[in-house]
């Protein structure tokens, strides 16, 4: 059965819960009403002194998989956004792991890796309930300014491990062709004209597809293909308007 650990204050849901990992422990979610260290992704700032938002971290097991562990990304935006939806209806995915309402981030989600004492991902989320920061390029919101309610973080996350596990067994047992057709229905940009940035340099193409293994197909200009494992997306705004 999932353990839930709940915090006061932690530096980072992802730090204690790869400590946690570190010292053999599985199957737990670590959560914190306010974090004084957040992280996202490419080392960002996650803004995360605000009482009343989600800010969690579980510890998944890789012993004995195959799989490409950084689908675990996937299998998370969809239990996010099977948690959020019954509260916020109008909801898309956005490459490769943030959760939208009507173009504006909703939810980040951050994977970080564990080897010892044995393979394991750490799936750090956050849910902008009542707060969101506020960052030019990439706008937020919270749930409270969408729908004028205030969610609790610990039955939301009660939810959320739920759905979780669902998705997990159905990448465990069938693999990763499910999740990426249901990643695909609820996804934002696709078919569109999007900028892809890649550090220092930036991409710019059609988002036609995910390839099999969850990576970004970009039609480049000259009718190539590329794959993208890594990278942001941006200039979406046609395709987040609706």
């Amino acid at each position: 059965m999932t353990q839930i650990i709940r915090y006061a204050e932690l530096a980072s849901t992802n730090d204690e819960a790869l400590k946690l990992a570190g010292e053999g422990n599985r199957n737990i979610w670590v959560m914190a009403d306010t974090q004084t260290a957040g992280r996202g992704r490419r080392g960002r700032t996650w803004v995360s002194d605000t009482i009343g938002n989600l800010y969690c971290s579980g510890i998944v097991d890789l012993k004995n998989s195959q799989k490409h562990p950084w689908q675990l990304s996937f299998i998370a935006a969809l239990a996010v956004y099977d948690s959020v939806q019954p509260h916020v209806p109008e909801l898309k995915l956005k490459w490769p792991n943030d959760v939208l309402s009507r173009g504006h981030k909703l939810a980040g989600i951050l994977l970080e890796a564990c080897t010892a004492p044995s393979p394991c991902v750490v799936v750090g989320i956050g849910i902008n309930l009542v707060a969101h920061p506020d960052v030019l390029d990439r706008p937020a919101t919270n749930i409270k300014a969408i729908v004028g309610k205030t969610i609790d973080s610990y039955n939301l996350l009660e939810a959320l491990i739920a759905y979780f596990d669902r998705h997990h067994a159905v990448w465990l047992q069938s693999g990763f062709a499910s999740i990426r057709n249901n990643w695909l229905a609820r996804a934002t940009g696709l078919g569109n004209r999007i900028d892809v940035r890649l550090g220092t340099e930036t991409l710019t193409g059609i988002f036609t597809d995910l390839a099999d293994d969850g990576a970004l197909l970009l039609k480049l200009d000259s009718g190539a293909i590329k794959p993208i494992h890594a990278g942001e997306i941006f200039g979406m705004s046609d395709a987040i308007s609706h």
